[in-house]
């Protein structure tokens, strides 16, 4: 029962009046006697009916039920609040006034049935004993399970910041490897041209052609004259704040013809012997560039030296024809072609030309690019930029982690049919393989054994190892077609060789000792 007052919106629980009244007559003492009252009337009636019959017997139990109230109304109005009492008297006047004491205790016995029943389950759960209460636990066990969940949750936030430095790694590689493919590396690379490029006429021809390619280009002064170098630009990440160049280990430096004719010319007379001063060849040239630019690779181009031939060959031909004039206008003739070779420039041929670069490149190994015209030269620098560009995705993409050379990605496999069409030339590519080996060779082999079990088959009907041996050295090879057509036999080495592949157990074997 929920008692709400209008004084305070607090909720009071109201014990029933059953319940408090058994916990008092336990306390007072009072329930024994009420008892004993109620008996000795009960016991009463109980006589008077066996003798006078049942309404004898009804005003007895009605009497003593009279005398057990008004007792107990007495001990109530002690115990209990004024407004409780009065309800009891009340319900005990409108009982005994109206209904006979018969039903006035049958009333009584449905209410306290009534009650009961209502506040059995209260009474049960009261009277219940309360749940065990938790241990609880010592301070260092709380320490311990406290520096546990902290060393878990560092543990925690470890792994997920490895994981996102992991996860940019990946990112960041992704986007490197991109930046490294053919039409995406342009993009990154700076061209850096030196100032006196652009006092000759190849300056603004090279400018041109690498900015119609979509290059990036700088021009600023060189260690080294008419030089050309690239830089790259790194990958961006979230990281990075602003672009970072790295200098390319490569060098191109566009010689003038003259200058390079008068290091060859150099080089020719200390062939010759004539040291007669200091001069400057290609070898010290290459060794002061080295020197000033240490660790870069260095390559050199050059224009107009077929040209130059040509214009020698053209007056020497001019200079043989007959001429008839005087003396005196010979005399002429010959100083003026004088003069004009010496303007012409210092006295070189082709032969002294080649020797100059084959000695070059056997001590220093630079190469020399010869280029016929202006328009040859340029082209070259553009495919050199490319080159420079792409050279970190050819290497990654040659980096294929075997100690052998595997077959060019350009040369596509032998498509195999269900029915075994194409077996015939997987076979030929297998014997291919070996070295020294023609298309002619492979044919006629597989046209005289088609298949390797045939082949082996073959070998063990053969008496002796040296039969194995030579079984194949006499097959005709066929080239050619018409007049112009010629045979020759497979041979003894190369049918040992194919004989030693197809039976030898040996994985370290070497074939070919030569």
């Amino acid at each position: 029962v929920i008692v709400l007052s209008s004084g305070s919106e607090s909720e009071e629980e109201i014990v029933p009046l059953a319940e408090r009244l058994k916990r008092r007559l336990q306390g007072s003492g009072l329930c024994q006697k009420s008892v004993e009252v109620f008996q000795a009337p009960q016991g009463d009636a109980a006589r008077g009916a066996e003798g006078t019959g049942c309404c004898s017997s009804s005003t007895q139990v009605a009497s003593g039920i009279g005398q057990f109230l008004s007792k107990s109304s007495e001990v109530l109005r002690d115990v209990l609040p004024c407004g409780e009492v009065s309800q009891s008297s009340q319900n005990y006047d409108g009982c005994s006034s109206g209904k006979s004491p018969l039903c006035l205790q049958t009333d009584c016995l449905s209410d306290s049935a009534a009650q009961s029943s209502k506040f059995g389950g209260k009474e049960a759960s009261v009277g219940a004993s309360p749940p065990p209460k938790r241990s609880k636990h010592s301070q260092k066990e709380r320490e311990a399970a406290s520096q546990a969940a902290c060393q878990r949750r560092k543990e925690r936030e470890i792994r997920k910041r490895q994981q996102e430095q992991e996860k940019e790694r990946k990112k960041a590689l992704a986007k490197m490897l991109k930046a490294q493919r053919p039409g995406e590396c342009q993009k990154y690379i700076t061209v850096v041209l030196d100032q006196v490029l652009f006092q000759v006429e190849v300056g603004e021809h090279v400018l041109s052609a690498l900015q119609s390619k979509n290059y990036s280009c700088v021009v600023e002064s060189q260690a080294v004259p008419c030089g050309i170098t690239w830089r790259r630009r790194a990958v961006l990440t979230q990281t990075d704040e602003e672009n970072e160049l790295t200098e390319e280990p490569h060098i191109l430096v566009l010689l003038r013809l003259e200058e390079f004719l008068s290091m060859v010319h150099n080089y020719k007379q200390e062939a010759q012997g004539c040291t007669e001063g200091q001069k400057e060849t290609l070898q010290t040239f290459v060794a002061r560039v080295m020197e000033k630019m240490p660790g870069k690779t260095l390559a050199l181009a050059v224009a107009g030296v077929d040209s130059y031939f040509g214009s020698l060959r053209t007056q020497s031909k001019k200079r043989l024809q007959p001429e008839a004039v005087n003396g005196d206008q010979a005399e002429d003739k010959g100083k003026q072609r004088k003069k004009k070779a010496k303007d012409s420039g210092p006295d070189v041929s082709r032969l002294d030309v080649e020797d100059a670069l084959v000695d070059l490149l056997l001590q220093t190994n630079v190469q020399v690019r010869l280029a016929e015209s202006l328009e040859e030269l340029v082209e070259f620098v553009t495919m050199f930029t490319k080159a420079v560009a792409e050279a970190p995705y050819k290497r990654e993409r040659e980096n294929t982690g075997f100690s052998f050379c595997v077959e060019n990605e350009g040369c596509r496999g032998v498509k195999l049919d269900p029915t075994g069409k194409g077996l015939l030339e997987v076979w030929k590519r297998q014997i291919q393989q070996f070295n020294r080996v023609s298309l002619d060779m492979a044919e006629a082999i597989v046209s005289a054994y088609p298949s390797p079990q045939l082949l082996v088959q073959a070998y063990s009907k053969c008496s002796s190892e040296e039969e194995q041996e030579h079984m194949l050295a006499n097959i005709v090879v066929r080239r050619g077609e018409g007049v112009t057509a010629t045979k020759r036999r497979i041979g003894p080495e190369l049918s040992r060789r194919i004989y030693l592949q197809m039976t030898s157990h040996d994985p370290d074997l070497c074939l070919d000792f030569t």
